[in-house]
């Protein structure tokens, strides 16, 4: 969340950048504000109350021991009141807190400078593209239906066991996706990201710390006599590892990579344009996590970005890379560049992969900080970025690759495979 004290000094910038998200952000921000004003003037006089009680108890100790009884009598009934008066001011001041949590909550991220305000996605901008697009005969088909001419994913299958958006990948289905999932753990790691394998459900507290609670309950499966929810990615549980951690400032960059299926209710999505493995609700993923210097978290990001261009060379995808307007970024994000690998046999772009900062947003919630070269505490920034997300990168695989003979392999996977061609 928004750092206070930045909000108090950037009071007019903040509004102004919130309003990239096409948000009036001025009455929330003057109501947090307020409450601010309200739990400073609390704690000052809950200091003022206790440091007066301290005072009259050492009076009262001086007094016992001088013989003089009735005075300090007299001052130990000032203490009982102070104390009422303290616990009041204690249990004011708490619930102001809280409720100021809560209100700080709900204001997004500050987009960072570079973005533009834009009202809906097509106010992307395209900042990259590579890659030839491949010509298709006549008879080429969407994913979805080369999955079932060759037998590789069961739609049907999936929803009999669980319902749309579960596929069940078969035969050499299965073992591609196996050697996706291989082949971009290996890439991550020879970037020298550490390989981490982690839960695939989170407690209530890593949901809140990296802003996927209370934004997105509605998008999270919520084990509730566990009171746990199913991960919508990596990022949750490998981010909140360092939850009210205080790292070494020699420790940066921290890099993580991990492998996890991913679980995404996607209430209300219908239409064409969820077709196939365009949008599942459990999907394969494999992420990268970075714990960086404020002063050194732009140049990862461009780093990540780099690393993941280099990845879709490799498997020689067409793709494009979009700077995500405002209205379009994620309620966490400052800054988030898309991946986008165009579907040949359905004609349009489809999203693969967010790189993004988030600065000291998801740290201020996490508490995740460092202490600088004077001893001070200060906040780290968070990164991620998929790397990749499996179910478009195979349907831009099946699509783009497909021969009238059946789909070629990309060269780079053949050794993870152990084929070269689907028939």
């Amino acid at each position: 969340m928004l750092q206070i004290q930045t909000i108090r000094d950037n009071k007019e910038d903040i509004i102004l950048a919130l309003g990239k998200r096409n948000i009036d952000a001025r009455p929330l921000v003057e109501k947090v504000l307020q409450l601010d004003e309200n739990r400073r003037a609390a704690q000052t006089s809950l200091d003022n109350v206790l440091a007066e009680s301290n005072k009259i108890s050492k009076e009262i100790g001086v007094l016992y021991k001088t013989g003089k009884v009735q005075e300090a009598n007299l001052l130990k009934e000032q203490t009982v009141k102070l104390k009422e008066e303290s616990k009041q001011l204690g249990e004011d001041l708490n619930a102001a807190e809280e409720e100021l949590k809560i209100l700080l909550y709900q204001l997004p991220n500050a987009p960072h400078k570079s973005v533009v305000k834009g009202s809906t996605e097509e106010d992307n901008e395209e900042i990259f593209s590579e890659g030839d697009v491949p010509k298709l005969n006549e008879a080429a088909l969407p994913h979805w239906e080369l999955a079932k001419k060759y037998d590789i994913i069961d739609f049907e299958l999936g929803v009999k066991i669980a319902g749309a958006g579960f596929p069940v990948y078969k035969g050499k289905g299965a073992r591609l996706q196996r050697a996706l999932i291989a082949y971009f753990l290996d890439k991550n790691t020879e970037a020298g990201y550490t390989e981490i394998q982690v839960p695939h459900l989170v407690n209530e507290l890593s949901g809140y710390g990296t802003g996927q609670l209370p934004d997105k309950e509605g998008q999270m499966y919520h084990v509730t006599a566990d009171d746990l929810y199913l991960i919508p990615t990596a990022e949750v549980p490998v981010t909140n590892i360092f939850r009210d951690v205080i790292v070494n400032e020699n420790d940066f960059p921290i890099t993580y990579t991990g492998y996890t299926p991913c679980f995404r209710r996607e209430a209300g999505s219908y239409g064409a344009h969820v077709r196939g493995l365009n949008r599942l609700h459990q999907f394969d993923k494999v992420e990268i996590v970075r714990v960086e210097h404020p002063s050194k978290s732009y140049e990862a990001l461009d780093g990540m970005v780099e690393h993941v261009k280099n990845i879709l060379r490799e498997l020689k995808l067409p793709y494009r890379i979009l700077r995500l307007c405002g209205s379009d970024l994620g309620f966490t994000a400052a800054l988030t560049f898309d991946f986008e690998v165009f579907s040949t046999a359905q004609d349009r772009w489809l999203e693969i992969s967010s790189v993004s900062n988030f600065e000291t947003y998801q740290a201020n919630r996490l508490k995740l900080r460092f202490k600088d070269e004077n001893g001070k505490n200060q906040l780290a920034h968070t990164l991620n970025g998929s790397s990749l997300a499996l179910p478009r990168v195979l349907a831009g695989i099946l699509e783009n690759y497909q021969t009238a003979d059946g789909i070629k392999i990309p060269e780079v996977l053949i050794p993870y495979c152990g084929f070269d061609m689907i028939d």
